[in-house]
């Protein structure tokens, strides 16, 4: 009786199992492709530059223009799939984003391509936040840390897969410019009617409209490791946003002779030693990774400066590899520090805080850089970025490492 018992039990588990299994693989893929849409356009700014003639500091805006329309987005729908549930905001999300690779697709200027990103921005910024905790819903109790480690590495393998696709449009494919976008649409379009087919994981409660109000707000379960990791979280997406806009104009600079693959590969360079580094560090302290990946941003800032001087593309692309394991180690160590303990009403809400910091930081130096290199060229401005993320990284190891004498400090007093 008991085995028949058990059987029924497991036919019964079994379709939700999968159902559960199939909403955590889709909600991975959506965060994965929303991410390799942001970085799709990497390899294809030296043809925007050739073809329309664009500045350095037109590059930094339109990549930008993204980053900073996603935090607007983030700060007044950020904790929306709270109240209204996750399957309607992302629906609507993704609807936006297909429609904003369709407006990039027909670009023909700095103007449209700024309009377009603008627009993936508002789509990206409301999904990345919907998608991410919706990760968090289908936690499985006996694989704890999962959702986690899908938050810290679906991202980065998305903006690797980004990168490493469209560069082989380019080199491969006719009108690169317009392929990869078409492609990204219809990738969107088939991902908003898999979540009409999926079921809601949150549980919406009212508050939608008072939610709308702009506002950074920090849950205190995560405000001390957002505080403890914040500087360096800053300094290695500032890397990030260095390569991903300028470093393609940084190749060129450095070796004028070498070929596009080599310009658009080098943030390929970044985000797969990113999501390699996630992987290998899964199972390390979120603490030590943060602060080790802290102390990795020196020699990678050390060999840009040595690439730079030198005129080496293989120093540069040195400092780019040791930049995406800065980055993995740090992004996936903050990350996991700040959702070692949430309320389940703030899932939404430690993330969108989380995304806030790390574009911010991703764009506001991007921009600076582009208006520097105008004004004093493009090697001074990489030498005053370079130095600027050291500095960074520096004041960051320092505030982890105070964070990780005073955890230990209240451990060592509790056992007493």
């Amino acid at each position: 009786m008991s085995n028949a018992t058990s059987d029924a039990a497991a036919q019964c588990l079994c379709p939700a199992a999968r159902t559960r299994a199939a909403s955590f693989a889709l909600d991975v893929s959506i965060v994965a492709l929303l991410l390799a849409a942001s970085s799709a356009p990497t390899p294809l700014y030296p043809l925007y530059q050739d073809q329309w003639g664009l500045t350095a500091l037109t590059i930094t805006v339109v990549f930008s223009a993204y980053s900073l329309t996603l935090l607007v987005a983030l700060l007044i729908v950020g904790e929306l799939s709270d109240h209204l549930g996750r399957r309607p905001v992302l629906m609507g999300a993704l609807v936006l984003e297909a429609a904003s690779m369709l407006l990039l697709a027909s670009a023909d200027g700095a103007g449209p391509l700024i309009a377009a990103r603008i627009l993936q921005g508002a789509a990206t910024g409301a999904a990345t936040s919907a998608a991410g905790a919706a990760l968090l819903d289908l936690e499985d109790p006996r694989r704890p840390g999962r959702s986690a480690l899908a938050n810290s590495i679906a991202p980065i393998v998305g903006m690797a897969a980004g990168v490493l696709v469209s560069t082989l449009l380019v080199r491969f494919v006719p009108a690169p410019t317009a392929t990869v976008y078409v492609v990204l649409a219809a990738l969107f379009a088939a991902q908003t009617i898999a979540v009409i087919l999926t079921p809601e994981t949150a549980h919406p409660h009212p508050g939608a409209l008072r939610s709308l109000r702009p506002r950074l707000a920090v849950p205190p379960s995560a405000r001390r490791a957002l505080l403890a990791a914040g500087t360096g979280v800053a300094a290695v997406w500032a890397l990030g946003g260095f390569y991903s806009s300028l470093g393609p104009a940084l190749v060129r600079l450095v070796a004028p002779g070498a070929p596009h693959v080599f310009a658009g590969m080098v943030f390929f360079v970044v985000s797969a030693g990113a999501a390699l580094t996630v992987w290998r560090l899964r199972r390390t302290a979120p603490l030590a990774a943060a602060t080790g990946g802290t102390l990795v941003v020196i020699p990678s800032t050390a060999l840009s400066l040595l690439g730079l001087h030198n005129a080496s593309l293989t120093a540069v692309y040195g400092g780019a590899a040791l930049a995406g394991i800065a980055f993995g180690a740090v992004s996936q160590g903050a990350l996991r520090m700040m959702l070692a303990s949430f309320d389940e009403g703030d899932r939404a809400t430690t993330l969108a805080a989380y995304y806030v910091l790390s574009y911010l930081s991703m764009s506001l130096p991007a921009i600076a850089t582009g208006a520097a290199a105008q004004h004093f060229g493009l090697r001074t401005a990489s030498l005053a970025y370079a130095v600027a993320a050291a500095l960074l990284a520096v004041a960051a190891a320092a505030a982890l490492t105070a964070s990780g004498r005073k955890a230990l400090r209240i451990t060592d007093g509790h056992l007493r």
